[in-house]
């Protein structure tokens, strides 16, 4: 079962229920794939709004990946997911919101062990406010 905690999304591709995960190594199979020199670039990237079944193709394998599903891009590009092509983005950008933002009520610590004022929250990531990623409707 996924762990929203953790970054997981559900996707069901050729019937079967996998685990979409953007990891550390998923986020750096990403960037060599996509040619981007940080993450930054990398959200920039996505944030285009132009993917092509090929960058689809490799976000999936990569997120597959990091879900613990041994497949390779060209595997991970064989399955059919159910619900259609939406339904893949849909669910690609949500595991990259994930990786990117976190999910929860639970604020990143300060890097620099200072307490945070009242009332704020210290970003995430770099880009996790730069407004580069989709976010949900109604978010």
């Amino acid at each position: 079962m996924p762990n929203r905690r953790r970054g997981d999304v559900a996707l069901m591709l050729d019937g079967r229920a996998h685990t979409l995960r953007i990891t550390l190594g998923a986020l750096a199979e990403l960037e060599d794939a996509f040619g981007a020199p940080d993450l930054p670039a990398l959200a920039a990237r996505f944030a285009q709004g132009r993917l092509n079944a090929r960058d689809l193709a490799a976000i999936l394998g990569a997120a597959l990946r990091g879900g613990g599903h041994g497949l390779t891009d060209a595997e991970a590009a064989a399955l059919s997911p159910d619900g259609g092509v939406g339904a893949l983005a849909e669910a690609l950008a949500e595991a990259l919101r994930l990786a990117f933002e976190g999910d929860g009520p639970n604020p990143p610590r300060p890097q620099d062990g200072r307490t945070p004022s009242p009332g704020t929250t210290p970003s995430a990531s770099p880009s996790a406010s730069c407004g580069c990623l989709p976010t949900r409707p109604g978010a």
